[in-house]
C-alpha cells in the first residue's frame, strides 16, 4: 500500500513540477539562441507550449525554429503523460470496479467473506483451497493492495449494510462466513444476512462466549470462537498428538491426497433406499464413511443402516473417489 502511494505521490509531483520546468527551460533557451529578454522570452515559450497558433515575436533564426519544434514536442509529451496518469487513475479504478461487479453477478453458491483480518484472511485460504467461489466485503480500504495481488474477488464496504450484501449476491449466495472481531456488528449481519437469504449457512465468530445465544437466535447456524478452538486443538496436541497431526493433514493441508468432505444424498440418488452394505460404498468408490446425520443426530452406520434423502454423509477419500461418490449422492453440499 504504502508503495502504490508513493508512486502515485512520484507521478503528482512530476505532474506539478514538470510545467515549471519546461517553461523555465523554454525561456532561458530562447534568450540564449535568440538573445531575447525574459518577457519575450517567456511568452513565446507560452505560445510554443499552449499551441494556441500566435504568431512569433520576432523573426526565429534557424536555431530557434529547431529549438521550437524540441519544445512543442517536449509539451505534447508531457500532455500524452498528464492524460495518461489520469484515464490511468481514474477510469482503470472504475473499469476494475465494473468488473469486480459482473464477476459477483455472475456467481452462484459461492460463499461471502465479512472481515479480512487474520481470520477471515485464513478462512478465504482455506475456501479456495476447496475450490469455493468467494467474494469478500472488507470495510478497510487499506487492505485493497493485498485483494488484488492475490486476485481475490472483494468490495469494499460495510456488511452491516443491506446495500453491500446485496451486491455481494448474498441472495444467490451458498455462505456467510463472519469474521470480524466485534461481536456487536457480527450480530447485525447475522440479523441482516438471514432477513435477506432465509437459507444461507450462517457462521460467524464470537469473540465473548456469552454472545453465543444470541447469534444463533439471530439466524446463525454455527458460532465459533477462535480463541476457544485454539486452545482445545492445542489440548488435543498435547492428548493425541499423532490423531490430531493426522486431521491437521487431511483436512488443512492443501497438498495432502485425502479430503473430508459432507455430501448430501439427494432426492433422485440411487442410494436412496438400500442399506449401507447394500450400496458398498467403500468397494465402489474408495471413499470411508466416518459418521453419518440424520436429523441434527449423528452416528457411525452399520452395514443394516437404511439409507434416506437428506442423510448427510461424513467420508474421507481423494479427490478421484469423493467426486465418484457426488455422482452417487445426487448434491455436494460443503468441504470440510
Amino acid at each position: 500500500m504504502f508503495a502504490k502511494f508513493a508512486i502515485m505521490n512520484r507521478r503528482v509531483v512530476a505532474l506539478i513540477l514538470i510545467p515549471f520546468l519546461l517553461f523555465a527551460f523554454g525561456t532561458v533557451g530562447y534568450m540564449i539562441i535568440e538573445g531575447w529578454n525574459v518577457l519575450d522570452a517567456f511568452y513565446m515559450t507560452a505560445i510554443t507550449l499552449t499551441t494556441v497558433g500566435f504568431g512569433e515575436v520576432r523573426t526565429l533564426t534557424t536555431y530557434g525554429r529547431i529549438f521550437t519544434v524540441v519544445l512543442l514536442v517536449a509539451g505534447v509529451a508531457f500532455v500524452a503523460y498528464g492524460l495518461e496518469y489520469l484515464l490511468t487513475a481514474n477510469l482503470g479504478n472504475t473499469w476494475r470496479k465494473r468488473r469486480m461487479m459482473q464477476t459477483i453477478e455472475s456467481l452462484e453458491n459461492h460463499v461471502i467473506v465479512s472481515g479480512y483480518g487474520r481470520v477471515g484472511q485464513s478462512a478465504v485460504a482455506s475456501l479456495l483451497n476447496s475450490k469455493r467461489n468467494v467474494v469478500v466485503i472488507e470495510k478497510d480500504p487499506e487492505k485493497t493492495a493485498e485483494m488484488d495481488q492475490l486476485g481475490l474477488t472483494y468490495l469494499v464496504g460495510d456488511a452491516t449494510r443491506d446495500e453491500a450484501l446485496l451486491q455481494a449476491g448474498i441472495e444467490r449466495a451458498w455462505g456467510l462466513l463472519i469474521c470480524t472481531g466485534d461481536d456487536s456488528r457480527n450480530l447485525f449481519i447475522v440479523l441482516s444476512a438471514r432477513a435477506l437469504n432465509s437459507k444461507l449457512y450462517i457462521v460467524t465468530r464470537s469473540v465473548d462466549a456469552e454472545n453465543d445465544r444470541k447469534m444463533r437466535r439471530a439466524g446463525a447456524n454455527r458460532v465459533v470462537s477462535p480463541y476457544r478452538i485454539g486452545g482445545q486443538h492445542m489440548a488435543n496436541i498435547v492428548i493425541r498428538p499423532h490423531v490430531t497431526d493426522f486431521f491437521d493433514v487431511v483436512t488443512l493441508d492443501g497438498g495432502i491426497e485425502l479430503w473430508v468432505e459432507e455430501l448430501v444424498i439427494g432426492q433422485t440418488s440411487t442410494l436412496v433406499g438400500r442399506t449401507v452394505g447394500e450400496a458398498n460404498i467403500r468397494q465402489e468408490t474408495g471413499v470411508s464413511i466416518i459418521a453419518m446425520l440424520r436429523e441434527n443426530h449423528s452416528s457411525i452406520p452399520k452395514a443394516h443402516t437404511m439409507l434416506r434423502a437428506g442423510d448427510e454423509l461424513i467420508v474421507v477419500g481423494t479427490r478421484e473417489q469423493l467426486t465418484k461418490l457426488e455422482k452417487l449422492t445426487g448434491i455436494s453440499v460443503r468441504h470440510l
